[in-house]
């Protein structure tokens, strides 16, 4: 792909996700198109279907998410490259709320995304928990798919609920995963 193109492609992609995240999936997509500074024929030259446009806004989303426990662990110690991720992900979770009717109205254009998300979120989270149970900041034996369901769970706050009410929460879950550490592995 061109560099203008990749860029048209990534101007739209941020666009969409601040668009579907306000005005959900059915917003035109002249709007997007707008604010993403390009015509309507670029977002329907990249993605003929609106299906085409949400699965690939997911993708990215998920593919973002993934791939800052690479650049956390690189930056920060491992049981703060784990809080950071975890912030990360919740900050996924909240943009997804815009795409949560698209993605479970039953179209067969999303019956991959779970796969896709787990494939790449679980073994993100996998290496960040292993770093830090290694390092002897949280027990060994965390499951990913586990501490996901879990954040998630703890992060679908109501709307009009204060968002810092489920971090609380969130941090309250991370802090309990010092239970039981042991020394850092040698």
């Amino acid at each position: 792909m061109r560099a203008d193109a990749q860029r048209n492609m990534q101007a739209l992609l941020r666009t969409a996700v601040k668009v579907f995240a306000t005005s959900g999936v059915d917003c035109p997509v002249r709007r997007i198109a707008e604010e993403a500074g390009v015509g309507v024929g670029t977002v329907y030259r990249h993605f003929p279907t609106r299906a085409d446009l949400i699965v690939a806004v997911f993708r990215h989303e998920v593919d973002a998410c993934a791939d800052a426990a690479a650049a956390l662990s690189a930056e920060h110690e491992p049981e703060e490259a784990l809080r950071r991720w975890i912030g990360r992900y919740v900050d996924f979770l909240a943009a997804k709320r815009g795409l949560a009717a698209a993605l479970h109205s039953g179209d067969p254009a999303y019956d991959a995304l779970p796969a896709y998300f787990d494939e790449r979120l679980r073994p993100a989270l996998g290496g960040l928990l292993d770093s830090a149970a290694s390092a002897g900041r949280i027990r060994a034996g965390v499951d990913p798919h586990d501490l996901l369901w879990a954040v998630a769970s703890l992060g679908a706050s109501p709307r009009g609920q204060d968002p810092s009410r489920a971090r609380r929460m969130i941090g309250l879950l991370l802090d309990g995963l010092r239970h039981g550490a042991g020394p850092p592995a040698p």
